[in-house]
């Protein structure tokens, strides 16, 4: 049975009131071992021990910072079965995913942001007032408290931790509470390269978070969740005038024209719909389609959502894992449920198997833009599918909820997808892909998908404030 305990100053520790949640194996249903349940005083304890490491690590050199990162991203390669292992046990996710996908995104974000780290600092200058000398400098913010969700908990940790810590910030970061292993062992890999206290990491429940960010230590808080936490969190941080960072939920549209290649398109959006179980912000969950190629398009979905079925962690043939727990799975098949008349399932929508949480790959035809399943993130492998008649529909169409994080378009049209890409709302459009970041460039939201800025120069910009220096010249 795992016992995990949180990390505070470089070590292990166990809360002040013993509480524990339990970890339960979503891919069968049991439960494997606990997680301490952190609250209110266990997050006064750590915050003075993060406030503490901040002025000894905020003084650290960009080449200092850049070394610990990479020692740490090495550390990670190293251990890919244990972390691997991990990940899956919590997740259920497929092992081949983890090791495939998720594992090397995180380690190519620490060496990124190992690099970025040397970039970062002092910028231009010049006389902008004449007998003085201007320059811009970009500075840590403090300690800086991050929660992540149970979608990708290896890869948002990393995510969140690198950035901060190639800025100077120091971290308090708290996993989601049915995902917390993967970020506990990579804050103890971290105790081998950073100074104790400089990466905390504290396990816990949305009580755990929210005393995080009502404490008045940190002068961050950062989360991946969803609209009504990120609004919860919002509000607590504007109460102290503490910066938010948020990465919220998406309604990704997948925008698909008659020009296009129908079978790449259906076994992309497929990829990108029911891979990861559909639990990701970013998953294809809305289906646009242009009315002539409809049920061409629909047939193929369909027949993606049979080829692609789940299984766990050691079936080497699972497209994707179970759901996270089962009151996620029961979510989904309530709106399944709830679905009007006019809307159809035609392929999957059932539960599979006996044991876990796992769901077939579903496709439903024929919702209406108002609909819930439209409008609402389900977070299930489940995709909707709609017709358009012309470009401005389809725009209409795919902006038409509150959403904004992620979209694609599919057209063999450059000119189309040109106009598409600058009409649609979303912090990132792909053209004939779907679901594809690079830790080069920024990975945002518009609308309620929140603003915050992860991957990229300006996601480190993000971890930092900027201090204008004025200099006399006498």
């Amino acid at each position: 049975m795992w016992e995990l305990r949180n990390l505070v100053g470089g070590k292990s520790v166990s809360t002040v009131a013993g509480g524990t949640l339990p970890l339960v194996d979503p891919s069968t249903g049991e439960e494997f071992g606990t997680a301490p349940l952190t609250r209110w005083s266990d997050v006064d304890a750590v915050m003075p021990v993060a406030a503490a490491a901040f002025e000894l690590w905020s003084q650290t050199t960009p080449r200092e910072r850049q070394e610990a990162l990479l020692g740490l991203a090495d550390a990670v390669a190293e251990r890919v079965e244990e972390l691997v292992r991990a990940e899956c046990r919590c997740t259920g996710k497929p092992f081949e995913v983890v090791r495939g996908r998720e594992l090397p995104m995180a380690v190519d974000l620490l060496r990124f942001y190992a690099g970025a780290a040397r970039a970062e600092g002092a910028t231009a200058g010049g006389e902008y007032l004449p007998g003085h000398t201007s320059f811009a400098r970009r500075e840590p913010i403090g300690v800086c408290a991050a929660v992540t969700s149970w979608t990708h908990p290896l890869l948002q940790a990393a995510a969140k931790i690198a950035p901060a810590l190639a800025a100077g910030n120091t971290v308090v970061l708290k996993p989601a509470e049915t995902t917390p292993i993967s970020a506990v062992l990579v804050g103890e890999l971290a105790g081998e390269f950073v100074p104790p206290g400089v990466l905390n990491v504290v396990c816990g429940d949305r009580d755990s978070g929210r005393a995080m960010v009502a404490h008045g230590v940190p002068g961050m808080f950062s989360i991946t969740g969803t609209v009504r936490s990120g609004m919860e969190v919002a509000g607590s941080a504007a109460a102290d005038l503490k910066r938010a960072h948020l990465q919220l939920g998406g309604k990704a549209p997948a925008v698909v024209f008659a020009d296009a290649d129908l079978e790449r398109a259906a076994e992309g959006i497929a990829a990108a719909a029911f891979g990861n179980a559909g639990q990701s912000c970013t998953a294809a969950s809305r289906v646009l389609v242009a009315a002539e190629v409809h049920e061409e398009l629909v047939g193929r979905l369909v027949e993606w959502a049979g080829r692609l079925r789940p299984g766990p962690p050691q079936d080497a043939d699972a497209a994707f894992g179970p759901l996270n727990s089962l009151g996620q799975l029961e979510l989904v098949l309530e709106r399944l449920e709830r679905l009007p008349s006019h809307a159809r399932v035609v392929a999957g929508g059932r539960r599979r198997g006996e044991r876990g949480f796992f769901l077939e790959a579903t496709v439903v035809d024929g919702a209406l833009q108002d609909d819930e399943l439209v409008q609402h993130e389900v977070l299930g492998p489940l995709v909707s599918v709609q017709s358009f008649g012309g470009e401005d529909e389809a725009v209409a169409l795919a902006n038409g909820v509150r959403y904004g994080l992620t979209a694609s378009v599919w057209t063999r049209d450059h000119g189309r997808a040109m106009r598409m890409s600058r009409r649609l709302q979303a912090g990132t459009v792909w053209i004939n892909t779907h679901d594809c970041l690079v830790a080069e460039m920024p990975h945002s939201g518009f609308k309620h998908s929140a603003s915050a800025r992860d991957f990229g120069d300006d996601g480190l910009a993000d971890y930092t404030r900027v201090k204008h220096v004025m200099s006399a010249w006498e």
